[in-house]
């Protein structure tokens, strides 16, 4: 991995961050999850007379990724509603970096070496710490059903990123992937949402449309930048240093959302940039 792909995927985590907690900050999951993956699919749709039309190859995983992220939406919506998003993220997303390692073995032949599977393990123990001191430091039970939707959405997450790896390195077009992917994928919540409220679509979604929409161009742009980057670096690592977001998320959480940061957050983070330094050494 080198440094300007490092640098890719660590603005990639600060954006999709950012629009995690857009998503949720709206009170209402679906009419936000309507907003930032129809807002994906109109910019999708904006974007394809622009870019390459992706190769044959790359459509049978594009079409499954679609699926995977209608799935991953549902699981992220369910996750937020039922947990905090101190707890809720970091379980989400730290459980994706060690199965994505996994699958991409089995599925890429991308077996780690030394120091990159040294990376991965550090990143991953980190953001272990930092989903359990989540969970310990609320001060209440923890919710098993909360638990497990956010599980299962580190799964999705994970299934999706192999996926999507395998798929753009045969598109020949990362950006003509992403815009595809975008509009096939973002049309299914809205027209959910649309059945779902009949005539009282607009109503609800006017109040938020500023919010939503800017998390959908974020959305985009944070894929957008690891796609691009899965076309020059393995998967695991990669999908790692993704996963620095969940630091990001804490400190949001912390300024926004009123939760706390503390020094276990800290030393989380702290065994991150280890994991980081560690997958760049293998680089």
């Amino acid at each position: 991995m080198t440094p300007l792909v490092a640098a890719a995927v660590l603005l990639a985590a600060v954006t999709h961050a950012a629009w995690n907690a857009l998503a949720h900050h709206i009170t209402d999951k679906l009419v936000g999850f309507t907003l930032i993956s129809g807002g994906g699919a109109l910019i999708g749709l904006l974007l394809t007379p622009f870019v390459a039309l992706p190769h044959a190859g790359a459509w049978p995983f594009l079409l499954l990724s679609a699926v995977l992220h209608v799935g991953y939406y549902a699981l992220l919506m369910w996750s937020y509603r039922l947990g905090d998003f101190g707890q809720a993220y970091p379980i989400a997303r730290g459980t994706a970096p060690l199965v994505v390692t996994v699958l991409a073995a089995v599925f890429a032949g991308e077996v780690p070496g030394g120091w990159q599977a040294a990376g991965v393990a550090v990143c991953s123990a980190g953001l272990t710490g930092l989903a359990l001191w989540g969970i310990r430091g609320s001060g209440r039970r923890p919710d098993w059903t909360a638990l497990g939707a956010a599980l299962a959405t580190g799964v999705s997450i994970a299934a999706y990123t192999v996926v999507d790896g395998l798929g753009v390195r045969a598109s020949g077009s990362s950006l003509g992937y992403i815009a595809w992917l975008m509009l096939v994928q973002g049309t299914v919540v809205p027209l959910y949402a649309a059945w779902r409220w009949r005539g009282a679509f607009v109503g609800r979604v006017r109040p938020v449309a500023g919010l939503g929409l800017l998390g959908a161009a974020l959305s985009v742009s944070a894929y957008a930048l690891v796609l691009w980057a899965q076309t020059r670096a393995d998967l695991a690592p990669i999908s790692a240093l993704r996963e620095s977001s969940i630091i990001v998320g804490a400190g949001i959480g912390a300024v926004f959302f009123k939760e706390r940061f503390g020094a276990p957050r800290m030393l989380a983070a702290g065994v991150m940039v280890a994991g980081i330094g560690l997958m760049l050494h293998a680089g």
